[in-house]
């Protein structure tokens, strides 16, 4: 069952939902609307790291939760890096935004800016958090063990161990470190240490496992193929690659197809891209760690609208959502993609 046309169609919405929102915030479609001389309903914005099929299904559930909750809810995704995401901020901050759920591009650098943020309105963080910042809560997945889960796919795509080599967007992001760490110690058969740091160019092996190294491409998609082509030029006898951002495992699929390494190579993706979902059902890929982005936006604007009613409890003593991760394979792949294409055409 496909949903690439549904994704299509969605991420435009959402780049022209994007190109107004630069200007002047606009109104989730389907967002709640005030009758005359009613008071209007408080508006919140999510605000993404990026563009990508993964946020389009975040934003079909903000549309929803917009509906069901019967307030005004927008996302914005940043398609120029941190630099559009700070002005996102400050232009809603500027037009009285009652609350902002955010997924920093870079947490440290932008601490100061969430803080300020957070002096104004409500904020909360989602897919990446920001611990450092005054955020009020982080909605989404413990990465260090979706990123275990991950590497435990790659243990069984290649029970006798080999080659790896890992793909990921950029580090900066708390989720991207927490998840690449999570995948070289279940990988390499460490213990659980997500405060622990790798250094991107380091060979690392154990349990006859050998990581050759992380390639980084900051969100550039032809930097993140060359990376896939230059490891399989590099390593010719590369056992497994490992895509850790959603576009990464569709630019592996690319170069391993056109180095006529598809299916003898081994690939590990993260995400639910439909490229990749397509794979799993091939035997191309042999598995994936998928998040639950819907819920993201749906329970980022629950939060959020909660927050503003003046339920602090909200948070939890936590300050901590968990949407926990899934590993999905050809067994479960069909009713996954059922799952989530139902869950898109709801919010159309």
């Amino acid at each position: 069952m496909k949903i690439q046309n549904t994704i299509r169609q969605a991420v435009l919405l959402g780049l022209l939902s994007l190109s107004l929102g630069c200007n002047k915030p606009t109104t989730a479609e389907g967002g709640a609307q005030s009758p005359a001389g009613a008071e209007k309903p408080k508006k919140i914005a999510f605000v993404t790291n990026g563009v990508a099929s993964f946020w389009t299904i975040a934003a079909a559930g903000v549309k929803a939760a917009s509906r069901d909750l019967k307030i005004d809810a927008q996302t914005l995704m940043p398609a120029e890096g941190i630099g559009d995401q700070k002005r996102m901020i400050e232009d809603l901050l500027t037009r009285g935004i009652d609350g902002i759920a955010l997924s920093p591009i870079d947490p440290v650098n932008q601490t100061d800016l969430i803080n300020t943020a957070a002096k104004r309105t409500k904020v909360i963080t989602h897919d990446s958090d920001a611990p450092q910042s005054e955020r009020l809560l982080y909605i989404g997945m413990d990465n260090y063990m979706a990123g275990r889960m991950c590497g435990e796919l790659v243990r069984e795509a290649m029970p006798k161990g080999g080659t790896v080599m890992l793909f990921i967007g950029r580090l900066e992001q708390d989720n991207s470190k927490r998840r690449r760490q999570g995948v070289i110690d279940a990988v390499l058969g460490r213990s659980g240490n997500s405060a622990h740091f790798d250094e991107t160019s380091a060979v690392l092996e154990g349990g006859g496992f050998k990581i050759l190294g992380t390639l980084t491409d900051q969100f550039d998609r032809a930097k993140g193929k060359a990376n896939a082509e230059d490891a399989l030029a590099k390593y010719p006898d590369l056992g497994c690659m490992v895509g850790l951002f959603g576009y990464n495992p569709p630019l592996i699929i690319e170069a391993l197809s056109q180095s006529n390494k598809l299916g003898t190579v081994k690939l590990v993706a993260f995400d639910e891209d439909d490229a990749t979902l397509d794979g799993i059902e091939k035997g191309t890929v042999f598995g994936t760690v998928v998040q639950n982005p819907y819920m993201y936006g749906y329970k980022s604007v629950e939060v959020l609208s909660e927050l503003l009613k003046g339920n602090a409890a909200a948070v939890g003593a936590e300050k901590f959502l968990d949407i926990p991760a899934r590993k999905i394979r050809k067994d479960n792949v069909g009713e996954f993609r059922t799952e989530l294409k139902a869950r898109l055409d709801a919010a159309q």
